[in-house]
């Protein structure tokens, strides 16, 4: 046996039989049981309710309900524009950065290493020098790998840098529950959404495994009070300080013409507002839904949405990574669980083998995109904060659109046919990690 197939698998002795299982499996038996002791120890309601809507009507019909129900409004004057990968984003952040003249407030999950958490660290030292107001909040666990010496640059600068639910005895019962949210907001004026990290991964153009695919939105606008609302949030939560007056929400002409909502939501036990923005757009659709996530861990309600819309007439194409391209094969395994139910009902799923398509985009119709933070998963809808901006414009949705297209080129698509006759250990793999998929 290889060295290389060795590490594939753990071997146990029983008397004089030696039973080999796959390492993939045996993780996600662990996981498995992990998570379901996490469930119960965190668990705060009994069985989640069943979502259901009647009469949906078309797209545009429903799109009033879906902005009341998730707590928002239609802000028009927006300028909005997409970013494709880091090269794009974080040249255009760290110059809005440098212009900045009030205040700057960054959030995200990650700050793992790279040349890009170098920059932005000193980025925001300078301006916290310079008497800017500077607030990076940052999630105690995405962001443990932070430098240290890049800490203390930024906190002996003036930064005021927080963690999101610190490892404590006060956060015991709130471990579970993190920040995901993805967002940077520049004098209360220009905004930052999408799925990007703070990492080296997310630097580059995708050009290879080692430098991951992504899309976000830099916006101007009434939006951006929206976006800055959310921030403020998590802020208040962990610090009690109150960003309040024109210096953080000034009055914001039209920049563009665009426009767009925002859903951000924190776990309260019940439906969240993103899972109530997911749901009710897959049953607007009329004519063709688009998904790109890094994760497809759909709900039965979202897994029924999806078979109903096929059943309207409506294409249905999905993108998720290949299993060579994935960041976490446990959750690649959960997500193959629930493949055969989505390919029966007629949904494609294509996976992207250059590198890991880390992009959560929706596309509705060619009318409506969604761009954000959201994993389509269980944890992104009802454990984590996440953030994500939903826009009514069609020249950004066809933006979009070819994005897909052009990725295409570098996917694979599934069949039912050959997805049912994978493997017994791959079948084995695939439903043990589904048992912890609510943690996922």
């Amino acid at each position: 046996m290889t060295k290389q197939t060795k590490s594939k698998w753990i071997e146990k002795r029983r008397g004089s039989h030696v039973i080999r299982v796959p390492l993939v499996l045996f993780s996600a038996m662990i996981v498995a049981l992990i998570g379901l002791t996490i469930t119960l120890w965190s668990a705060e309601r009994g069985e989640d309710p069943r979502l259901n809507v009647k009469n949906a009507g078309d797209f545009a019909a429903l799109l009033p309900s879906i902005i009341g129900l998730t707590q928002s409004s239609l802000d028009g004057g927006n300028k909005i524009q997409l970013l494709e990968n880091g090269d794009q984003c974080f040249p255009l952040l760290l110059r809005d950065i440098a212009a900045a003249k009030e205040s700057v407030h960054v959030e995200s999950y990650v700050w793992w290493k790279g040349d890009i958490c170098n920059q932005l660290a000193h980025a925001l030292a300078a301006k916290a020098k310079q008497g800017v107001e500077v607030r990076l909040l940052v999630d105690a666990s995405g962001g443990h790998k932070m430098d240290e010496d890049l800490r203390t640059l930024m906190l002996d600068s003036g930064v005021k840098l927080v963690r999101f639910h610190r490892p404590t005895l006060a956060n015991l019962g709130r471990l579970n529950n993190r920040d995901h949210r993805k967002e940077s907001i520049i004098d209360g004026r220009i905004g930052y959404i999408g799925g990007f990290g703070l990492a080296e991964q997310w630097t580059g153009h995708a050009q290879d495994k080692d430098h991951w695919r992504d899309a976000g939105l830099r916006v101007e606008g009434p939006i951006v009070n929206r976006l800055q609302g959310a921030f403020c949030e998590n802020w208040i939560e962990e610090t009690g300080e109150i960003m309040a007056g024109e210096k953080y929400f000034p009055h914001l002409a039209a920049a563009g013409s665009t426009q767009a909502h925002l859903a951000y939501t924190s776990p309260t036990g019940g439906v969240s507002s993103v899972q109530v923005l997911y749901y009710l757009a897959i049953k607007g659709a009329k004519r063709e839904i688009i998904i790109q996530n890094p994760y497809l861990l759909p709900d039965d309600d979202a897994l029924q949405a999806l078979a109903e819309a096929v059943k309207r007439g409506v294409d249905v194409k999905v993108m998720v990574p290949a299993p060579a391209a994935t960041d976490s094969p446990i959750v690649q395994h959960a997500s193959h669980h629930r493949y055969g139910a989505l390919l029966q009902a007629g949904i494609r799923i294509f996976e992207y083998k250059k590198t890991l398509i880390h992009q959560k985009v929706i596309i509705v119709d060619g009318v409506w995109s969604c761009v954000g933070s959201t994993n389509f998963d269980r944890r992104a809808l009802q454990l984590n904060d996440e953030v994500s901006m939903g826009v009514l414009d069609a020249g950004l949705a066809s933006q979009l659109k070819g994005v897909f297209e052009d990725d295409l080129k570098f996917c694979q698509e599934r069949r039912f046919d050959e997805w049912n006759h994978r493997g017994f250990w791959h079948r084995a793999e695939d439903g043990l990690a589904y048992l912890a998929s609510s943690q996922m």
